[in-house]
């Protein structure tokens, strides 16, 4: 299958005052959400120099001293900021293999306060190392733009569903953004070639995930094409009668495009229509290639519900999607699932308050 039949929704299109392009938008979304679970995104805007900017910031960081890296690790926090040493996250789905890359968590966008009290771990403060400031700055920077070009994709998905313009973009205002700096590790000669990938299949648990592009380096740090070109990011397609198993379609964006693919909490608010995108990142076939990118993950507000809208609650909907839960809560048993948050996380839903009749009891008691 091609890559080139994975729709191009062009921004200008969606803003453009002319029907038939809207249109053309509209279908490519539809088209493009509804079976691969996937759109390139054409006229976006993101600064493609402040982006190399911020590669070479990150490279820096990730350079320095084992120490001061761990300085900026946070499992307390479920490493929702700063720092992810390798072999901490894991797929769902997975084989068991090391995590082949490390990570660094902020959020470019303001948090909700209420929320934030309420899931400190998932709304925190962003942490920053010393002696970083182009790194912050860029980081910032690019993470916003890919926010705000997610806000425009959500509302022409909203527009191709028919539903109110505001309906998806409105859900997450306030809500636990995260931009996520990768670097994946180099394989050495005993590795390449032997089923070890760079990240695992598995699904995003948000809503929309921004891809902007990423940057191979060689064997000496350089950037550098491609190594190979079976290497990169590969996503799994809706099951089909010819292929109830998906099809796995290489995703390489066309030039001057970036990639945007549909979460699980935008599968299940669609009923399924849209699909929630398994997607698996291949690592060369020759020794010490390593790769920087970025993702942007665009969450439901904590108090929005996860669950079919009510425009897509059919019955096979409602009994896939069930039962509905908070956004917040969503999140916590996802960043259990995958390791980052530890299963005692789960210690905190529901009420906690069942001690205090059994220290009143014991007080009246000891007053007998």
């Amino acid at each position: 299958m091609s890559v080139t039949e994975i729709p191009v929704v062009d921004l200008e299109d969606l803003s453009s005052a002319n029907l038939q392009r809207q249109e053309r938008a509209s279908q490519a979304i539809i088209d493009g959400f509804g079976h691969y679970g996937l759109v390139y995104i054409r006229n976006h805007g993101i600064d493609q120099d402040l982006l190399t900017a911020f590669y070479d910031a990150f490279l820096g960081f990730t350079s320095r001293p084992l120490e001061e890296k761990e300085a900026m690790s946070r499992p307390d926090i479920w490493y929702q900021r700063g720092w992810t040493p390798p072999d901490t996250e894991r797929a769902v789905v997975a084989g068991g293999q090391p995590d082949f890359k490390e990570c660094y968590f902020m959020a470019p966008e303001p948090v909700d306060d209420v929320a934030a009290q309420e899931y400190p771990e998932i709304y925190s403060e962003n942490i920053w190392p010393e002696g970083a400031d182009t790194f912050k700055r860029t980081y910032e920077s690019i993470g916003h733009q890919l926010h705000e070009v997610g806000l425009y994709l959500l509302r022409g998905a909203a527009r191709a569903l028919e539903l109110e313009p505001f309906r998806f973009e409105s859900a997450v205002y306030g809500g636990p953004h995260v931009t996520r700096a990768l670097r994946y590790l180099p394989l050495n000669d005993t590795q390449v070639d032997t089923g070890i990938l760079w990240g695992e299949e598995h699904t995003d648990f948000n809503l929309l995930t921004l891809l902007p592009g990423g940057r191979f380096l060689d064997p000496s740090g350089e950037y550098t094409q491609r190594p190979d070109a079976d290497c990169g990011l590969y996503l799994r397609t809706r099951p089909t009668d010819d292929h109830p198993h998906g099809q796995m379609v290489q995703g390489m964006a066309p030039a001057g495009c970036m990639v945007a693919q549909v979460g699980q909490q935008l599968e299940i608010l669609t009923g399924g229509k849209f699909l929630a995108t398994p997607h698996v990142i291949k690592a060369p076939k020759t020794p010490a290639f390593s790769r920087v990118s970025m993702a942007h993950f665009i969450h439901l507000h904590a108090h929005q519900i996860v669950g079919p809208l009510p425009q897509f609650r059919t019955d096979e909907a409602t009994q896939a999607y069930s039962p509905p839960v908070l956004a917040g809560t969503y999140g916590m048993k996802t960043l259990v699932d995958i390791g980052l948050a530890p299963p005692n996380a789960l210690d905190g839903l529901g009420y906690r308050h069942y001690d205090r009749l059994g220290d009143m009891r014991a007080v009246e008691d000891g007053k007998g």
